[in-house]
């Protein structure tokens, strides 16, 4: 049987667990060695590699290979014991330090540059800053399909660009904030108005009112906008990521005067 095999896997402890059944032998019998770091490829799609590595019988190679690591006991130990600390390790951008807030914001261009490439879409954008953080204002033709119903896919997008761009980093990370033509002022402007709207339903009927589910920044919209309402309160309700906001009219109609109306409506 052989004494050293390589083997793949889609983590480090799948192939890992493949040499060790290709061997016949425990993680206590030998020493390996990670030739390639698995990688989720590009959103999950493009370019996906598996973890590649090399697994040694400590009885039949340790001394002839001489390595200096190997030499150590603790350090192999360390190895063998822990195959997952190889894989979090492995990336470079675990033990960045001190990375600029130029180089963060290359990376969330960088980022959109590619996503737009595999889209096959011609975008271009205007950057700025506002108290949020740094906006990038995209500009060109069919981008609807960058927004998505009520914006969700903007989210997203603008979630995974942060994570691009924030890669490593610990502190002074930079915000990055992803709108399209204005598309977030107008979507505000929407929910103020809805806010309202719903705010004088639920005066009207007497009862809660509850919206659709909606992200954290458009439910702080929704508070802001009545907080000042002296007529109606409102809270959150549900959980991520159906969390949704509760109007609540501070004068409620009672079941009783509700039936009652009801019945002399009927008697007319």
């Amino acid at each position: 049987m052989a004494s050293v095999v390589e083997a793949t896997g889609k983590t480090v402890a799948d192939a890992l667990s493949s040499a060790l059944r290709q061997l016949g032998c425990t993680e206590d019998d030998v020493d390996y060695e990670v030739l390639e770091a698995p990688s989720k490829g590009f959103l999950g799609l493009f370019g996906v590699k598996p973890a590649k590595i090399k697994v040694t019988k400590k009885e039949a190679t340790v001394q002839k290979t001489a390595a200096p690591v190997e030499q150590e006991p603790a350090a192999a130990e360390t190895v063998c014991v822990e195959p997952e600390a190889v894989e979090v390790e492995a990336p470079a951008e675990t033990k960045i330090a001190g990375v600029s807030a130029e180089e963060q914001l290359a990376r969330a261009e960088k980022f959109l540059r590619e996503v737009f490439a595999v889209m096959n879409l011609e975008v271009n954008w205007q950057q700025s800053e506002s108290e949020e953080g740094v906006v990038f204002n995209l500009e060109g033709e069919n981008l609807g399909i960058l927004i998505g119903k009520h914006g969700q896919t903007l989210d997203s997008l603008q979630y995974l660009t942060n994570l691009a761009a924030n890669r490593g980093v610990a502190e002074d990370r930079v915000r990055v904030i992803i709108d399209i033509e204005g598309y977030r002022a107008r979507r505000e402007e929407t929910l103020m108005r809805l806010a309202g709207h719903l705010a004088e339903k639920a005066c009207r009927i007497g009862e809660e009112v509850h919206l659709e589910p909606m992200n954290r920044h458009e439910r702080k919209i929704i508070h802001m906008a009545l907080q000042d309402n002296r007529r109606v309160s409102t809270y959150s309700a549900g959980e991520e990521p159906r969390r949704y906001v509760v109007i609540v009219p501070r004068r409620r109609r009672s079941r009783r005067r509700d039936y009652e109306a009801q019945e002399r409506y009927n008697e007319d």
